[in-house]
């Protein structure tokens, strides 16, 4: 048949808007592609236009016909029968070197991001928003392929970049969708490389980014987004899934804090996958007694030494170790074992760095816009700007993403102090107030609220744990109350006066009792978690065995004092890996922890009562079922600070626990305490014992009689060794 686009090849036979379409499309600022590219109608013909620089020329397959490439561009053009040409045709491109591809053209699709998705995105309500923006295969129509859609309102053009078209961005552009741009690029499958370029509106700069929504990266330094399968991983951990939505805040918890790159590393100092870490941490951490594993943030991050606390990818897990269902198995074999996981999640802060969300569009958009909110300048991070809906779904929908797709049992929240004030590390006049003249976030607040609202309905059991180290009221209060709704926090003030206290001479310990009970005024004001965490043992404080004073010998005993102190103590428990170890240098995240040790009798020592204090803080409810209530503690004497000497006592109901501590380097002989019960108390641990590096000294059973003594109506007498803590538990009959 004759081909209507049949003679000269002129401007005007195509048309001057058309030629001025190719113009805007060659310098890659056209604002919509698809009207001009794809098919277009034209009464009884269709029109087609593909527009590929570098092709030499271009066939549209279903024809086999030609498209007419416009003088000194590199756009193309078919005109002929609209029945001649299928919804979604087909076309060869040959480039310069020769080389053919062909493809459907990805203008032949009408939108596919549902108007519903878009309404909940821009009202801050999308808690799925990682199932529609970002890298999806899809069937569309029959053909299978990849949509692409990024949040980027004040953009020009957004196109896709990666290996499948030279990483140029002239050559898919986007649709624009409000705010939100998409396209479907049929043909291409997971493994793909890809980023988004975006042409700022206002300056025309050229932003080459990592995918916001990105499930997978490639290993640093490189920085691109891989499309991975939808498909999804068959979880087999129910049972554990059923009794997490029974749990309470009257069980025990016990927690080891992990950073999965120098837990253990291979032969060669590399890294161990998810499924090979799995294997071996979980068993470690089940001999130990802990219930959980705390995960130092593993979301993407380029820089090996910010330890994941500077997050690129706030839906993926990093690829050092694997992929996203590299990482659900963890958590699965996690789960089979017994062990709940909990990840250090960051959103109070994000990097600069250009590939990621900074200035994402050319403007500050996931940033903050006033330049007294948008950086932490001792971190020398950006700041999210929690007023703006967009913003906080990209937010919730992330906690969402790890709690529902990756099964974690719980997050904690990360810089929580630095979300709550406005002059959080500023000096007078670099912050300006609230509307309220005060210094309160209101914004960051109401993000928190509602995220902790959103994970308690949606997610029953799993464990909200905020790192807040100022008086703050409320944090694990509801909001209903007027809290932050948070289910714990750490206890920050207990963990600073415990290491000042016991970082002291024992000699001089008997001038600074408060240390140890000034923290009990305050205990149950909110939901603690005790912390001894990675932040105690980094920049140069060195390691908890080195801060301890004395010669060797004490060292160990007062680091065997901290623990047992820890572990009697109202609150849950937390502890970093290496620490149970005794590591004498600080940590490196550079390297594996010094698993030697475990050879020598005294580090060894260490081990087993970290070991031992679990079992009997899992096996006593005295310990554990009112860690957040002062039904659970009662002080038997405070006051013996000439001494050294504390004694408390740890109950649930009529279950008690007798909980004594020699602070000083001085042995207490036939001490006497006061307790509530007559009869035989008996030794269960005790700090000195051979087993955990000691003398081996103890007490046995011990019979209480009936003689006042702190306030209480009987009395027993124990000997107490240098640095040395014991517990007693009365016999049932």
């Amino acid at each position: 048949m004759t081909h209507p686009d049949s003679g000269n090849d002129s401007v005007n036979d195509i048309g001057d808007e058309t030629a001025i379409d190719a113009v805007l499309l060659g310098e890659g600022r056209h604002p919509n592609p698809f009207a001009v590219l794809g098919r277009h109608g034209d009464g009884q013909y269709a029109i087609v236009r593909a527009f590929w620089p570098g092709a030499r020329q271009i066939l549209l397959v279903d024809t086999a016909e030609p498209l007419r490439q416009l003088p000194g561009t590199d756009l193309f053009q078919w005109r002929g029968l609209a029945t001649a040409l299928p919804l979604h045709y087909r076309l060869r491109w040959t480039d310069g070197n020769g080389r053919e591809f062909t493809a459907r053209d990805p203008y032949s699709f009408p939108p596919l991001l549902s108007l519903y998705d878009l309404h909940l995105f821009n009202e801050g309500r999308h808690l799925h928003a990682y199932r529609v923006l970002g890298a999806h295969p899809r069937l569309v129509e029959g053909v299978s392929g990849v949509l692409f859609a990024v949040w980027a309102p004040n953009a020009e053009r957004v196109s896709v970049i990666g290996d499948f078209n030279y990483w140029d961005g002239r050559y898919h552009p986007l649709r624009r969708r409000g705010h939100v741009w998409e396209l479907f690029v049929p043909g291409i499958t997971a493994g793909v490389r890809y980023q988004f370029e975006i042409r700022a509106r206002e300056t025309g700069e050229l932003f080459r980014k990592s995918d916001p929504y990105g499930r997978h990266f490639e290993r640093r330094p490189a920085v691109s987004s891989i499309v991975v399968d939808n498909t999804a991983y068959s979880w087999r951990d129910d049972q554990w899934m059923k009794r997490r939505r029974q749990s309470g805040s009257n069980t025990p918890l016990a927690v080891y804090e992990v950073h999965l790159g120098s837990w253990l590393r291979d032969s060669r100092g590399d890294y161990l996958s998810y499924r090979d870490l799995a294997q071996r941490l979980v068993a470690y951490v089940v001999s130990l007694g802990f219930t959980h594993i705390e995960l130092m943030p593993i979301t993407e991050h380029p820089l090996d030494a910010s330890w994941g606390y500077q997050t690129t990818g706030y839906f993926a897990p990093t690829s050092r170790y694997g992929s996203v269902n590299d990482f659900r198995w963890f958590v699965d074999y996690c789960h089979q074992a017994g062990i709940g996981v909990i990840l250090d999640w960051v959103p109070g802060h994000f990097p600069k760095d250009g590939h990621s969300l900074a200035r994402f569009d050319g403007t500050y958009l996931y940033e903050c816009e006033d330049p007294t909110r948008r950086e932490h300048r001792t971190w020398g991070t950006l700041i999210f700007n929690y007023s703006r809906t967009q913003v906080k779904n990209f937010l919730l929908a992330s906690a969402c993403f790890w709690l529902e797709e990756c099964h974690l049992d719980g997050l904690r929240v990360d810089a929580v102090s630095s979300m709550l004030y406005l002059d959080y590390a500023r000096e007078s006049g670099e912050w300006a107030p609230n509307l309220f003249g005060g210094n309160e976030n209101l914004e960051a607040v109401a993000f928190l609220r509602e995220l902790n609202e959103i994970v308690h309905r949606r997610y029953p059991g799993v464990l909200m744990i905020a790192e807040e180290s100022t008086a703050w009221p409320l944090v694990t209060r509801p909001s209903w109350m007027g809290g932050l709704g948070f289910g714990m926090k750490w206890n920050m003030g207990w963990m600073h006066d415990t290491l000042e206290y016991l970082m002291l001479d024992p000699a001089l310990r008997r001038h600074h009792q408060e240390l140890l009970t000034f923290g009990l005024l305050y205990a149950f004001n909110e939901n603690f978690m005790l912390p001894l965490s990675h932040d105690e043992v980094v920049h140069g404080k060195g390691s908890l065995f080195a801060k301890m004073p004395g010669d060797r010998k004490q060292r160990f005993a007062n680091l065997r004092l901290l623990y047992l102190y820890m572990w009697t103590y109202p609150g849950k428990k937390f502890l970093f890996m290496g620490d149970e170890l005794a590591q004498e240098q600080e940590w490196d995240f550079a390297g594996s922890l010094e698993w030697e040790l475990l050879a020598q009798p005294e580090y060894r020592g260490i081990w087993s009562l970290i070991q031992d204090l679990n079992h009997l803080y899992r096996s006593l409810s005295s310990l554990y079922a009112h860690e957040f209530s002062q039904d659970g503690f009662e002080w038997l004497d405070c006051q013996d600070g000439s001494q050294s000497v504390v004694v408390y006592l740890r109950r649930d109901g009529a279950h008690l626990a007798v909980v004594i501590f020699n602070f000083a380097a001085t042995a207490r002989a036939a001490y006497a305490v006061g307790v509530p019960l007559p009869g035989i108390y008996r030794e269960i641990l005790n700090s000195d014992a051979s087993r955990y590096g000691g003398t081996g000294a103890t007490n046995g059973a011990v019979c209480a009689l009936p003689v006042l003594n702190m306030s209480q109506p009987y009395s027993l007498t124990v000997d107490l060794p240098p640095l040395t803590g014991i517990v007693l538990l009365p016999e049932q009959d």
